[in-house]
């Protein structure tokens, strides 16, 4: 099942837009799972290896950059964010909600 989930979360993440976020929670809903964040964001760490992945553009619900620590080199998710044009202060994205991508259900 946890292939099937993750492969699931996949297939949203690579439908957020360039220069766009979503959160964990968002995706979670969108797949009619909503209490299964977490294992959204696992998903997400367990796609580092995977460059069809945008997992940078997936944040927690307040814009903070709460995976960045699963990104190798210090600053790559702000790198890779601020490339598509979003702004990020302090680990958290200005202007959240005008970037804020809602996943279709």
């Amino acid at each position: 099942m946890e292939d099937n989930f993750f492969e699931r979360v996949y297939a949203i993440a690579k439908q957020i837009p360039y220069g766009r976020v979503t959160s964990y929670g968002a995706i979670a809903k969108a797949l009619g799972t909503a209490r299964s964040a977490r294992m959204v964001g696992w998903a997400m760490n367990a796609s580092h290896n995977r460059e069809d992945i945008p997992a940078h553009r997936v944040v927690n619900r307040k814009g903070i950059l709460s995976g960045k620590h699963h990104f190798q080199g210090t600053n790559l998710m702000q790198q890779l964010l601020e490339s598509e044009g979003i702004q990020v202060v302090d680990n958290q994205i200005v202007d959240f909600e005008k970037v804020f991508w809602e996943p279709e259900i």
